[in-house]
């Protein structure tokens, strides 16, 4: 009896220990940019705005649907991440991918450029348009302190190469190369983490 009355505090210390463990965030934010309010339209030519995406992560990139350069890989890159998102049976996040050619990128044009890729969940998806080129320009300085511009006399868009991960309150926390070493498991399990962060 003796020995029993002994050990109660041992096991409420380490069910205490076990709970602060459990309690911790696993993900560690590494900005903190505030993402700006914004109402777009997405492919399916329905409107999206920051309030629509809140309450759930979502992974950022900028595309436009005539890039010859980085878009192509990028997108490749990003369903490929979607389908290991989809084996490890994550479902509550959104893709989204601003156009930097918001002229010539309508919601039929990247509704016809998604269709090119093998995306798993096409419904995760919101590619934005909606907005002027000066609006896309400063939006994506402001928002995620990335460069859009676009020159005169050229089809081509300078534009960063990254995906960001936006948390569910609306703000950038972290940033991953999209093109060349991409991180996948890294971001799926970044992704993994906020998630459950948030529950």
């Amino acid at each position: 009896m003796k020995k029993l009355v002994r050990l109660v505090p041992i096991l409420l210390i380490f069910t205490l220990l076990l709970s602060a463990c459990s309690s911790a965030k696993s993900f560690k934010a590494e900005t903190d940019y505030k993402v700006s309010d914004f109402t777009f339209t997405d492919q399916n030519k329905e409107k999206v705005s920051l309030a629509d995406l809140k309450g759930k992560p979502w992974l950022v990139m900028f595309i436009f649907t005539s890039c010859t350069t980085v878009c192509p890989p990028m997108t490749a890159n990003m369903s490929e991440i979607q389908k290991k998102l989809k084996d490890k049976g994550i479902e509550d996040y959104n893709i989204v991918g601003f156009s930097v050619d918001p002229d010539i990128d309508t919601p039929e044009a990247l509704k016809g450029y998604l269709k090119n890729y093998q995306v798993p969940d096409e419904s995760k998806w919101k590619f934005l348009t909606g907005f002027s080129q000066e609006e896309i320009e400063k939006f994506s300085v402001d928002s995620f302190k990335t460069l859009v511009k676009k020159t005169e006399g050229n089809d081509q868009v300078i534009h960063g190469s990254s995906f960001m991960l936006v948390s569910q309150e609306g703000k950038v926390v972290k940033s991953y190369s999209g093109v060349s070493d991409v991180p996948k498991d890294e971001i799926v399990v970044d992704l993994e983490n906020i998630i459950e962060d948030g529950k």
